[in-house]
């Protein structure tokens, strides 16, 4: 699969840039994890952890196998912070936060139809986010993220565009942002989760 501009030869070395900037994700993984005072945000870890060692294995092999398991994982991460999010910021018993997994599955399903995607969606989230926690003090934290995530985008949409100026490209960025912001809004889960807080009570 060559889908970066960083690729231009098949191998286990064809994005290198693209391959190590995913020791952003491990250490966003190792951070989390050591700062965890629940299952809720350890579970995070983990997640981001799989994140790290799919995309890992998708821009070193470049099949299809390991960009379903990229994809997938990172979705995953988005549903289960969604249900996170609303059971810990707003809220919400277990048993009914968990229907903001199949919610969000749903709006992205509706943003894609519009021509966005599953990215876009978590984009709108997490401005969505800080504006329900508008009168707290926690929403900075997931506007900041938002703003990051934003830039984070538009680089791994301009991949492709700079290939002639730039053969690296744009998405080892994109890589090393998300590394920043999947770490700030799991360091939010580890500043409101008690440690006695049930994982997956339902």
């Amino acid at each position: 699969m060559d889908g970066y501009c960083e690729r231009v030869a098949p191998g286990l070395w064809g994005e290198p840039l693209n391959t190590v900037s995913n020791v952003a994700f491990l250490i966003a993984a190792i951070l989390i994890w050591r700062r965890a005072r629940g299952p809720v945000a350890r579970t995070l870890a983990v997640l981001v952890g799989l994140i790290c060692l799919a995309s890992t294995a998708f821009h070193a092999l470049a099949t299809g196998w390991a960009g379903a398991a990229d994809t997938g994982f990172i979705l995953v991460f988005v549903l289960y912070y969604a249900v996170a999010f609303t059971h810990l910021f707003l809220g919400v018993a277990w048993r009914w936060a968990w229907l903001a997994a199949p919610a969000f599955l749903a709006v992205t399903i509706g943003v894609a139809a519009l021509g966005g995607g599953m990215y876009l969606s978590a984009l709108l989230g997490m401005f969505l986010f800080a504006a329900l926690l508008a009168r707290t003090r926690h929403w900075p934290r997931f506007a900041i993220a938002g703003g990051v995530f934003a830039v984070s985008l538009g680089l791994r949409t301009a991949d492709h565009s700079v290939c002639g100026s730039f053969p690296a490209g744009t998405h080892f960025l994109w890589h090393l942002l998300n590394g920043v912001v999947l770490y700030l809004v799991s360091a939010g889960v580890v500043r409101v989760e008690a440690p006695t807080t049930p994982a997956l009570k339902t």
